[in-house]
């Protein structure tokens, strides 16, 4: 079984070394690896360092050099490790010149043992047997070491280096070559200094084998000649069938990956951190909070484009500063501190959403900084039509002496109301910013079927309605979320209605903040990536014959650690919630997951939670009747069924 995907490009496509080049050293593996790409690191970055020359900018090349590969890998080695094995056997091998010798398959390489690992296994392998008690300017060395001493285990043993097409390529399509992998043998040798840690020495392995049928083991020999045979260490991945030495060491090169791809920031050793183990804990908390969805897909996919972008950014000044000659120019300086505060900001957005943690609904700051209008200074409350046209027919059932006023536009219909008012909406499908501005007593109802009045949510925007109004009701309409990434219904505080409405989801489902309260009737919740309705501490919910299905619509693999689904409470102090007549089902949590303080641990059904502690029933039994007595929770008629997880649980936070 091969590795990887087979593919044969254009014989013009490939490289072609002149005799004059062979003595020279080749260009780095992956771009952006290069022996001036060695100093930015963070935001603090003196004025020398931003226009510096090519010779001050030369301290730390080796350490450095291991940071910008891992920021510029191909696209099938940036995932999460393992993965490219799984999906790199699907197009047939195409067929290659009669004249080229073909190249074999890939041979499979060892399968990940990072993706098995829980969040407590991944915490503990890191913070207590690899970093241990070491500082963050000192994380470099550890990992060093860590991996020598696993090294040691085989001084030689097969391995597939996977680089960058461009090593081998002229021209190619990035989409359809990610990475051009060649099997190698590889020897290990003690490193001698800092910037040679992270390199291993490699020769071709027989039966050449690579996943480009038709490429060339002239120009492989002489691509690994112009290297000197060294390549970067973590650009080598161990293949099957080799002794359990060699997949220590695998494991070894996935724990140096994972570290420098998701936990390692570039201005860590720049800044002061008493514990720098606990910093690793919360990155790798809020990577599996991102891979579990508990942090809604688009979040998370804001956070990652962010952290290339700085990383990108990064090497580019960089690169800027290899090249700039030794008096730089008033304009080289002015475009060196142009790149150095775009980085500098982007920065401090990722350290803005680390600390946050980015939970279920985003950063804890108020979305709503507009302040409430109240009722009209006369008094008189308005009645708000949204049309196109507006009819008779469509005022019939109104009384004579209501005040109307027209809009084509529900945004501008939501501007002009004040407590009070009404805003009625006929059929069709619109978009209004307002909906994340609701701070007055208004109400908001759709005329004719709910499927018909469809309200969508703008992609660039991070909220779609958010309310802080006393009292606020949306009824009969439709809310269709497409790509914001708040949850499709905040209630920051006061009291909000849902009656007979949709809310198709698309990030987390509605949230209901501390000290706010919720009713939801008749409607319907499904498509959440995470709990259909979320309740936090001390908030208030009624829920009376709604359907909340298919939620917690992960877009992971990793969905068995998930447990939310239907409804989830977090406790402490614990929220209330009246259930009565839902039907709750096809979530691929729980039905109702319950966070709170205790060391107890349950899965029960509906019928096992309203039945009450008799004598004889089991521990487990007597212990979940109190605690649902405590969290004032009230149940009543409600069908949880065929939820993938169970119907409730109740675990510890």
């Amino acid at each position: 079984m091969a590795s990887a995907s087979r593919a044969s490009v254009p014989a013009d496509s490939f490289r072609t070394i002149s005799p004059g080049r062979r003595g020279e050293k080749a260009a780095s593996a992956v771009p952006g690896d290069t022996a001036a790409a060695t100093t930015l690191k963070g935001t603090a970055i003196p004025v020398r360092s931003v226009v510096a020359s090519p010779r001050q900018v030369k301290g730390k090349a080796g350490r450095e050099a291991a940071r910008l590969r891992l920021q510029r890998l191909p696209a099938a080695q940036a995932e999460d490790p393992g993965e490219a094995a799984e999906e790199e056997e699907e197009e047939p091998l195409p067929s290659v010149p009669e004249d080229e010798e073909e190249a074999q398959p890939l041979p499979p390489v060892c399968l990940s043992r990072m993706r098995g690992m829980w969040r407590d296994e991944k915490v503990s392998l890191y913070c207590d047997q690899v970093l241990q008690d070491c500082k963050a300017e000192d994380a470099d060395e550890v990992m060093g070491k860590y991996l020598s001493e696993k090294l040691k285990l085989k001084d030689k043993w097969l391995g597939v280096w996977k680089t960058n097409p461009n090593v081998f390529f002229v021209k190619y399509e990035e989409a359809s070559i990610p990475f051009v992998g060649i099997l190698v043998e590889v020897t290990c040798e003690p490193y001698q200094d800092s910037s040679s840690r992270f390199k291993v020495t490699v020769s071709v392995a027989e039966p050449f084998s690579s996943n480009i049928a038709n490429i060339p083991r002239d120009l492989v020999d002489e691509i690994l000649e112009e290297l000197e045979h060294s390549v970067p260490l973590l650009e080598v991945y161990p293949v099957e069938g080799q002794d359990t030495d060699i997949h220590d060491i695998a494991l070894a090169l996935e724990v140096v990956r994972f570290f420098y791809d998701f936990l390692w920031r570039d201005w860590d050793d720049e800044e002061s951190c008493e514990n720098y183990t606990a910093l690793i804990e919360e990155r790798i908390n809020l990577w599996c909070d991102i891979q579990d969805g508990t942090i809604p897909g688009p979040i998370a996919q804001r956070f990652k484009k962010t952290l290339e972008k700085y990383k990108n950014k990064r090497v580019e000044l960089i690169e800027y500063q290899s090249n700039i000659k030794e008096d730089p120019s008033a304009a080289e300086a002015v475009e060196c501190w142009k790149k150095y505060y775009e980085i500098v900001m982007l920065c401090g957005l990722l350290k803005m959403w680390e600390d946050l943690r980015l939970r279920v609904h985003g950063p804890f700051f108020p979305r709503i900084l507009r302040r409430r209008k109240g009722k009209r200074e006369f008094g008189k409350t308005i009645t708000h039509i949204v049309a196109k046209v507006m009819t008779t027919e469509m005022i019939k059932d109104l009384s004579s002496d209501t005040l109307l006023q027209q809009h084509d536009d529900l945004d501008l219909a939501l501007d002009n109301c004040y407590s009070g008012d009404t805003v009625i909406i006929f059929p069709g499908e619109y978009q209004a910013a307002n909906l994340a501005l609701l701070t007055d007593d208004i109400i908001i109802k759709g005329v004719g079927k709910r499927e018909e009045i469809m309200i969508t949510s703008e992609p660039s925007r991070d909220s779609f309605v958010v309310s802080k109004a006393d009292n606020v009701k949306l009824m009969h309409l439709s809310l269709i979320q497409q790509g914001t990434v708040d949850g499709i219904v905040v209630v920051e505080s006061g009291h909000m209605t849902l009656e007979n409405c949709i809310l198709k989801c698309e990030g987390t489902g509605v949230c209901v903040l501390t000290g706010a309260t919720l009713t939801i009737t008749d409607s319907e919740i499904t498509g959440a990536q995470g709990a259909g309705v979320e309740l936090y501490p001390g908030s208030t919910a009624i829920l009376e014959r709604n359907e909340i299905h298919h939620c917690n619509n992960l877009r992971t693999s990793d969905s068995s650690k998930s447990t939310l689904g239907g409804v989830n409470m977090k406790v402490l102090p614990a929220p209330k919630l009246k259930m009565t007549n839902n039907h709750i089902y096809s979530n691929k949590g729980y039905g109702v997951s319950i966070l709170q303080p205790t060391e107890q641990f349950f899965i029960v059904t509906e019928e096992a939670l309203n039945k009450r502690a008799a004598s004889g029933d089991k521990k487990d039994d007597k212990m979940l009747f109190k605690v649902m007595q405590n969290l004032n929770l009230e149940m009543n008629n409600n069908k949880i069924e065929a939820n993938v997880k169970g119907d409730i649980r109740i675990v510890t936070s």
